[in-house]
């Protein structure tokens, strides 16, 4: 086992052993492109399995789609309505290996109230969908993860959800899913990777894929965005994991095959946990798509949309359409209506919905509806599709077709290893007792600890130990400790102050005017432990405020290719390089 820490300085070695590929004999079994969910789930299969392993992220881990998300782990019960039995078995599956191996303590448990309108009729059809949910969700082990469903009347509706409108639904049926705050788990899953031995560099772009003799993919030519420099790297397979860019990864390597992927935006609006009064998650039809109403800590989390997204793949962004019609679906059943006043903050992202069939001169392997792996040329590999929930199964997928018949040899072990933090996670609570209660935490700021560093609580309390005044709150964010920012950057790899407030945390979006307030308090903690200049910290405060503006211009816009266009106003920190015409990404 190596260190599990992410930092500029395991970044840099990362990036040695890639420069070390091009000499003889030193080729790596695995490079992977891109650091969302998929691809953290397939570096820690690759290595796991004993292939020496890297990855590489254009941008910040998760800064994608993977880390803005509903932010569930479950089932997908619309699926059951489509009849897809076997999907939701595997996700399912999935959700509760989860819940109590993998990840119990960044996983939760949280129930959901499927309204009913009709007394009966209604009642069977919906609970016979999630009693076959429930018992799709008993077949892994007998003894079960979650509570089973359980019907509801009217008056205990009212009661389970008080803001619930009397005249919205005859009763309910109360079934259990799960929560993830995705960003961080995707980091747990590429730690869990280092600390197995992969090599993973953020802020490092593939600009070529290189090609041998035979004409196979054979490595590619990197680009370290933040210095500029580019170098060749080797390796037997390359494995594209790039979600709505896939189509421009593929190009990289082949221009006319490869995998079909279409982008749709969902966007999701953040209210005040008080100013609804409900002890349980909704799940709403629309008639465009379903609504999750989503308890989440201090707040709730309502959406989705789901519409095509044809501007800036790097920044999808909500439009005031799509916020008055996620305000009108929730206000269809709340006796309190929400207003845009009530709103916090918002986030879009972009699910990549694999397209039928794939082009021409390619070999693919249909392993699921929801996801494909695909081969356009030797050598190179791209899975594409698919949902959070299910990152493991696809990861062992596409490490499978890239390793072809050594996969019988060398199998998928990842079902077996709980990620950074699980293990020890409830023996930290009593052992960490005393030092808590003398740090002064509240037992909410314990809870939201332990829920998101699980074991590694105790590499915060000896930060929070080290120097008392990082063991108090941001003045601005208090949900969030000083000694968190710190642990951002010495254990998480956060290199920049987007990474800092939009993926270590969720203040972009839980406080006001994308927690612009706790600005120049996380600036001076990036300054002081990244050895920042004050003109660097300056530049870094100056883009976030203008990015937070272009936001906010955005969500007042009519429509997508306006709110795109106010988007791009703003610069990106560390801007990707364009590719021109053999991939605009």
């Amino acid at each position: 086992m190596t260190d599990s820490r992410l930092t500029s300085e395991s970044r840099d070695r990362a990036l040695a052993r890639l420069v070390a590929s091009s000499t003889p004999g030193e080729e790596l079994d695995i490079l992977v492109i891109g650091g969302g969910v998929t691809g953290a789930g397939i570096a820690l299969d690759a290595v796991s399995r004993g292939l020496s392993t890297a990855v590489v992220e254009a941008q910040d881990w998760a800064s994608g789609t993977s880390s803005r998300s509903s932010k569930l782990m479950h089932g997908g019960l619309r699926y059951l309505q489509m009849l897809d039995f076997k999907l939701v078995l595997e996700a399912l599956k999935e959700r509760d290996l989860l819940l109590t191996e993998i990840a119990p303590h960044l996983v939760r448990p949280v129930p959901f109230l499927y309204p009913l309108r009709r007394r009966v009729f209604e009642r069977i059809f919906v609970g016979a969908g999630i009693l076959l949910y429930d018992l799709l969700a008993t077949i892994r082990t007998g003894k079960r993860a979650l509570p089973f469903h359980r019907h509801l009347s009217r008056a205990a509706l009212t009661e389970t959800f008080p803001d619930f409108a009397q005249t919205a639904a005859v009763g309910a049926v109360e079934y259990w899913d799960a929560n993830v705050d995705d960003a961080r788990f995707v980091l747990t899953v590429m730690r869990t990777a280092v600390e197995r031995g992969a090599h993973a560099a953020s802020r490092t772009q593939v600009v070529e894929l290189t090609r041998n003799a035979a004409g196979a993919v054979d490595g590619a030519i990197l680009m370290d965005l933040e210095t500029g420099v580019t170098f060749p790297v080797k390796a037997k397979s390359v494995i594209s994991s790039t979600g709505v860019w896939t189509e421009e990864s593929q190009s990289l390597a082949d221009k006319d095959g490869g995998l079909r992927v279409l982008a749709s935006k969902g966007i999701h609006i953040v209210v005040p946990r008080d100013r609804i009064d409900g002890n349980a998650g909704l799940i709403l039809q629309t008639s465009k798509s379903v609504l999750f109403v989503i308890p989440w800590s201090r707040y709730w989390a309502i959406g989705t949309t789901d519409t095509p997204w044809t501007e800036d793949l790097m920044n999808p962004v909500a439009t005031a359409a799509d916020i008055d019609y996620v305000i009108a679906e929730a206000n269809k059943v709340l006796a309190r209506p929400i207003s845009h006043d009530d709103i916090v903050g918002t986030w879009a992202g972009l699910r990549p919905l694999l397209q039928p069939g794939t082009k021409s001169g390619t070999q693919s392997a249909k392993v699921s509806r929801e996801h494909t792996v695909a081969s356009t040329v030797a050598g190179f590999v791209s899975i594409a599709g698919g949902k959070f929930t299910t990152y493991r199964v696809m990861a062992k997928d596409a490490v499978d077709f890239a390793i072809g018949s050594d996969a019988k040899r060398l199998k998928s072990v990842t079902r077996h290893i709980p990620l950074v933090g699980a293990e020890g996670f409830l023996a930290a609570k009593s052992e960490l007792k005393s030092i808590i209660t003398g740090l002064g935490w509240s037992a909410a700021m314990t809870d939201h600890l332990f829920h998101r560093y699980g074991a590694n609580i105790r590499d915060i309390a000896e930060i929070a130990l080290r120097d008392p005044d990082l063991a108090t709150p941001l003045e601005h964010a208090p949900a969030y400790l000083r000694a968190e920012l710190v642990y951002a950057m010495t254990h998480e790899g956060a290199l920049h102050l987007d990474d800092l407030m939009m993926r270590r945390t969720r203040m972009v979006y839980e406080y006001l005017n994308e927690g612009m307030d706790a600005l120049p308090e996380v600036a001076e903690l990036a300054r002081v432990t990244l050895g920042w200049s004050d003109e660097q910290a300056a530049r870094e405060t100056e883009l976030y405020r203008l990015r937070a503006a272009a936001d906010a211009d955005a969500a007042t816009q009519p429509d997508d290719a306006s709110a795109s266009r106010a988007r791009a106003a703003a610069v990106e920190i560390v801007p990707m390089v364009d590719l021109g015409a053999t991939a605009h990404h």
